[in-house]
C-alpha cells in the first residue's frame, strides 16, 4: 500500500540520573564522594533508505522512543549512554513539527541522516560537586528529559517529469508503454489513485524518471479529487508533460481541460504553473482527434510544444520521449534545501518568562525546566542548591512584578511550588 503522510511521536532518551556514593574503602575511612554520572539518553534519527518508497511502517506504529541513559554508580562509574533509535524513511521524505507546522527537515539523498530529537545529558554525580567549602556533597542531578515531538511525516516523490491532466486523458498508459511501471489501467476516471513512478531510459548514458499524477479536477487546490494529496508530488518535478485527449469521445475540450489543470497548478503553488510543459496530445488514432488537435496547434503552439500521439498504438512515443530528454537537458537541476538546523538558543538577558492563568504563575522557559527537571527534590540540599540558582536568575524579582503574593502556586514544567518571599 501506498502511504504518503503520517503523523507520529517521538522522544528520546532521558539521561540517567547522577549518583549519590562515598569510599569505603580499608584503610580510606574518608575517601570522599565517588558517585559517577549518568549516561546520555539516545537520540532519534532518521535515515533515507533507497530501498523504501511509501511511509506504510510508520501506519500501524505512531510511538518512538529511543533509550534512556544508564544511572551513575559508585566508585566513580559513570552509565552507559543510550542507544540511539533510527527511522529508516524514503527519499523525499519532509519532516513537519506538528504542533507548528515547521519543516525541520527535508530527506532526499540515499544516506542522509538528520537528528530529530536529542537525548537528555546525564545527572552529575555527588563527585562533581565537591569543593574546599563542601568536601562531602550529598547531592546528585537527574537526567535531563529527551526532547519530544510530535512530526508529520509526508512524502514528496522525487521525479525528473511528472504526468498531468484530466482523468481517464491515458497518462497511466503512457507511462507503462514509455518505461516497466505497470499501474492499473481501465476505461473508466480515477483508475490511478496513487502515484506510479517509471524509469525511461534514453541510451546507455540517460534516463529520466516519470511519475504518473493520479487524474485532477476542477478545485483539485481544494482538496476536491483528493488534490492535496496528488498535487504535491508535483513540487520536485522539473518538467509537466501535459497529457490532453484530443479524441473528444467523452465530450471533452481539450483547451478546457488545459486551462483547467493550469488554473489549479496555479492556485495550489504559482510556481507550478511557471514550470517548463510538454503537451502530449494523446489518442489521435481514434476519429475527430484531427480537429482538435489541429485547434489545439492554433492556440497553443506558439507557447508549448506539443506531440501528437497514441498511447495505446504507440504513435508518437519515441518523439516525445526524445523531446522530453532534450528539455530535460536545458532545464538545471532543483537544488532542493536539505540542511535544517535544529538549534535552541537561550536568551541569557531573558532566559524565562512568567505569565498568571487562574490564579497559577506559570514559569515559561526551556533552561529553567531542565534546571527544575535534573533537580532532585526530595533531597534538601539540591532543593537548596535550586533556590540559589533562582536567585541569580532573577525569578523572585520577576514574580513580585507579576503579583505573586505569600502562598500563591508558582509551577515550572510539571512541578509546582508554593511561593514565599
Amino acid at each position: 500500500m501506498f502511504y504518503d503522510k503520517v503523523k507520529i511521536f517521538i522522544k528520546a532518551g532521558d539521561g540517567g540520573n547522577g549518583c549519590v556514593a562515598f569510599r569505603r574503602e580499608k584503610y580510606l575511612p574518608d575517601g570522599g564522594p565517588s558517585g559517577g554520572d549518568g549516561g546520555r539518553g539516545g537520540d532519534v534519527i532518521f535515515r533515507v533508505d533507497e530501498g523504501l518508497s511509501t511511509l506504510i511502517d510508520f501506519r500501524y506504529k505512531k510511538h518512538y522512543k529511543s533509550e534512556r541513559g544508564q544511572h551513575g554508580m559508585g566508585k566513580d562509574m559513570h552509565g552507559r549512554s543510550g542507544k540511539d533509535l533510527y527511522l529508516r524513511v524514503p527519499a523525499g521524505t519532509v519532516v513537519r513539527n506538528e504542533d507548528t507546522g515547521q519543516i525541520i527537515a527535508d530527506l532526499v539523498t540515499e544516506g542522509q541522516e538528520f537528528i530529530a530529537a536529542h537525548g537528555g545529558r546525564g545527572g552529575r554525580g555527588n563527585a562533581r560537586f565537591a569543593g574546599p567549602h563542601n568536601k562531602a556533597p550529598t547531592i546528585a542531578e537527574k537526567g535531563e528529559p529527551g526532547e519530544e515531538l510530535r512530526l508529520e511525516l509526508e512524502l514528496k516523490l522525487l521525479a525528473d517529469v511528472g504526468l498531468i491532466g484530466v482523468p481517464n486523458a491515458g497518462k497511466s498508459t503512457l507511462i507503462s508503454r514509455i518505461s516497466a511501471a505497470r499501474p492499473k489501467i481501465a476505461d473508466y476516471p480515477f483508475t490511478t489513485v496513487v502515484p506510479n513512478l517509471g524509469v525511461v531510459r534514453i541510451d546507455e548514458s540517460f534516463s529520466f524518471v516519470v511519475a504518473d499524477i493520479p487524474g485532477l479536477i476542477e478545485g483539485a487546490h481544494t482538496g476536491a479529487g483528493l488534490g492535496h494529496q496528488f498535487l504535491r508530488h508535483l513540487e520536485r518535478t522539473r518538467l509537466l508533460v501535459h497529457v490532453l485527449d484530443v479524441s473528444g469521445m467523452q465530450g471533452r475540450d481539450p483547451l478546457d481541460d488545459f486551462s483547467v489543470i493550469n488554473r489549479e497548478l496555479s492556485l495550489y503553488n504559482p510556481t507550478l504553473a511557471q514550470r517548463p510543459q510538454l503537451i502530449a496530445a494523446n489518442k489521435v488514432d481514434l476519429p475527430d482527434a484531427a480537429e482538435n488537435l489541429s485547434r489545439l496547434q492554433k492556440h497553443l503552439s506558439g507557447k508549448y510544444k506539443i506531440i501528437p500521439i497514441s498511447a495505446l498504438t504507440g504513435e508518437g512515443l519515441k518523439t516525445l520521449v526524445l523531446n522530453i530528454g532534450q528539455m530535460l537537458l536545458q532545464i538545471p537541476v532543483q537544488q532542493t534545501s536539505s540542511e535544517f538546523s535544529k538549534v535552541t538558543v537561550y536568551n541569557e538577558e531573558e532566559p524565562f518568562k512568567v505569565v498568571c492563568k487562574d490564579g497559577i504563575y506559570y514559569v515559561e522557559g526551556e533552561r529553567i525546566k531542565k534546571i527544575v527537571a535534573m533537580t532532585d527534590l526530595d533531597n534538601s540540599q539540591s532543593v537548596k542548591r535550586l533556590q540559589k540558582i533562582f536567585d541569580r536568575m532573577g525569578l523572585e524579582k520577576e514574580l513580585k512584578d507579576a503579583g505573586i503574593k505569600e502562598g500563591d502556586t508558582v509551577q515550572v514544567g510539571k512541578y509546582q511550588f508554593i511561593f514565599y518571599p
